[in-house]
């Protein structure tokens, strides 16, 4: 009797490591962690160095998601349209949404708009930033 009750036990904790393990490897991994994101606000740092960021994470991803809430929103749209406007990025998804915040003045629930825009590289993005860097190269040599 001893024997298969020890048996069911192992038996029972045998299921559990396999929907412990079956949970882990269905787990989406959150949102926030995304290596191409950039969570854009409109008080912390100056457009270009979004614009710049951006461009970066488009060679090192070949595509970058801008985020915003809020005010910050017109933000989001200036740098994709930057982007886009000198033939580095194409626009690939736009999503919008609404999120439940507390107000941290008056303690009460708000609801804040979120967008966020997916940017993929052009076709033309690395012949472009190419140039850019001979012509960044060329300055420094009239400088020296």
């Amino acid at each position: 009797m001893v024997a298969s009750a020890k048996m069911e036990e192992v038996i029972n904790e045998s299921k559990v490591e396999e929907v412990i393990t079956e949970a882990v490897n269905n787990l989406n991994i959150n949102d926030s962690h995304k290596k191409n994101r950039i969570q854009v606000s409109n008080t912390k740092k100056p457009l270009f160095f979004y614009v710049n960021l951006a461009k970066k994470y488009l060679q090192q991803h070949n595509e970058v998601e801008l985020s915003a809430l809020g005010m910050a929103i017109a933000t989001v749209v200036t740098i994709a349209e930057i982007l886009k406007n000198n033939g580095l990025a194409t626009e690939k998804k736009i999503t919008t949404s609404t999120v439940d915040m507390k107000d941290e003045s008056r303690g009460r629930p708000i609801q804040k708009a979120k967008i966020e825009i997916i940017l993929g590289k052009s076709e033309k993005f690395d012949d472009l930033m190419a140039s850019a860097a001979e012509e960044n190269d060329a300055e420094g040599d009239e400088e020296s």
